[in-house]
């Protein structure tokens, strides 16, 4: 059976899902320990300048390509070129993947959402409170469940009725939220063991202040791309959500007006989070706390919150609603990605194809989450890390399948169609592109090259 094609209600509807969709885990959790990491304010400016040049190249591509083509990713490209029908296919693998673990994740932050409303802020504070968690069959699985069973059941409804209405209302939220929190997190002091005084706002000039010590050549080409690679998680480019939400794109949209709206949103809300995160942990513990690294969102953030006193417990749990609200919207741009591609393929409505999907992947969340517990396992991945099953998903995921078919995705636009595919496109709504230009050189010259460097760097 076949619906009638779902559609955005206007360019608002749009950039709020497909802003919902970018921002995510990855603002709130992978950037600001990135930034702590690699050098505060560098990482910054390294970061805003691949936003605006290599970040708008891919998101631009994705979103054309979905609206020119009026499919989703699986038949985009061989809307395109027949010969490149391969390319949807791998592209429609990533989302399937990452599907598998994102609800686990979000299982994860409803956790402490349920800590923090039962006013227990010490228990979560405690190092070994995470990792008890995790290794909890029953609890772990049950988070996980229920994250799995709400997005699902917004997904039922549709692009309208489920995932615009639920974008609405839950970006804007988020913004504020970051922003109060930011703000608070500025008035905050405490005196350290030597007598000296640190505050939020020393800690925000740490996280703005270019970090120049030590800097090589080699570290500086880390730093590029790390930041690369969170560009790549925090835009949900090259995974096939946004040509799918591009395929719902009315023509009379200004696309790229929207790009920049989204690129703008996602930026935002990614800095705000590191300049609520990393003054709060500077305050509290100080530089050392500030390299905690990728356990600084679950396990260091809390013992920010304790410290805190009263008023932890109750920005404990703004906060890790609000990451959970960012996750959750992830999340329904991931399901959604696999319905609408699964929907094309077997000719089934939105509702029973939603049912299937779902019933596999609360098995797929169920075997991830216990990953940790009656399915632990340890592999030693090409990076050097030793990860679960969740670590293996998102590894193959992220760090190989992604570059790959950025890679593939630039040549094809690059050298085979060429740019101006994609640039009649986006002025086909009577809008004018400004940057086409760049756009051309870099989906031509600069993309490939670096989509080049970063899978060769997740293979060696």
């Amino acid at each position: 059976m076949n619906e009638k094609k779902s559609s955005f209600s206007g360019q608002l509807g749009f950039v709020m899902a497909a802003a919902g969709s970018a921002v995510g885990v990855g603002n709130l959790w992978r950037f600001p320990y990135l930034a702590a990491k690699d050098g505060g304010g560098l990482f910054i400016l390294i970061y805003l300048l691949l936003v605006v040049s290599f970040g708008f190249t891919l998101l631009t591509s994705d979103l054309a390509i979905g609206r020119r083509t009026k499919k989703s990713a699986i038949r985009a490209y061989a809307a395109m070129v027949p010969e490149w029908r391969f390319l949807g296919i791998l592209t429609f693998l990533v989302p399937v993947l990452i599907m598998t673990y994102y609800a686990v994740i979000g299982g994860w932050i409803s956790r402490y959402i349920v800590v923090y409303l039962a006013g227990e802020g010490r228990a979560a504070a405690d190092s070994g409170f995470f990792g008890s968690f995790l290794s909890s069959p029953t609890a772990s699985l049950f988070f996980a469940l229920l994250f799995m069973a709400l997005t699902s059941w917004i997904v039922y409804f549709g692009v309208e009725g489920g995932i615009e209405r639920v974008s609405r209302f839950c970006m804007p939220l988020l913004l504020l939220m970051v922003l109060g929190i930011a703000l608070f997190v500025l008035s905050l002091r405490t005196a350290a063991e030597d007598g000296s005084v640190r505050t939020g706002f020393s800690g925000l000039l740490q996280y703005l202040r270019p970090n120049l010590a030590g800097l090589t050549l080699p570290r500086f080409l880390q730093i590029l791309l790390d930041a690369m690679s969170q560009l790549f998680f925090s835009l949900s480019v090259s995974m096939g959500i946004m040509i799918t939400y591009g395929s719902y794109v009315k023509p009379e949209v200004n696309l790229g007006h929207s790009v920049l709206q989204i690129e703008l949103f996602d930026t935002v809300v990614a800095l705000l989070a590191g300049a609520m995160i990393i003054p709060a942990i500077y305050v509290f513990s100080g530089t050392e706390g500030m390299g905690a690294g990728p356990s600084l969102m679950f396990v260091s953030l809390p013992k920010v919150f304790y410290a805190m006193g009263r008023a932890g417990t109750l920005i404990g749990l703004l906060f890790f609603l609000m990451a959970a609200l960012a996750t959750l919207t992830s999340c329904i741009s991931v399901l959604e990605s696999i319905t609408a591609n699964c929907m094309e393929l077997f000719h089934s409505g939105r509702k029973r194809t939603t049912l299937v999907l779902t019933g596999i992947y609360m098995a797929a969340s169920a075997v991830i989450a216990l990953g940790y517990s009656v399915f632990y396992v340890e592999v030693k991945l090409p990076n050097g890390s030793v990860g679960q099953l969740l670590d293996i998903m998102d590894y193959i995921s992220n760090s190989v399948m992604m570059p790959f078919i950025s890679l593939l995705s630039c040549i094809l636009i690059g050298w085979v169609v060429g740019p101006q595919w994609i640039i009649r496109e986006m002025e086909s709504s009577g809008h004018p592109f400004g940057r086409k230009r760049l756009y051309a050189a870099m989906i031509r010259y600069v993309a490939p090259f670096i989509m080049l460097i970063l899978f060769l760097k997740s293979i060696v």
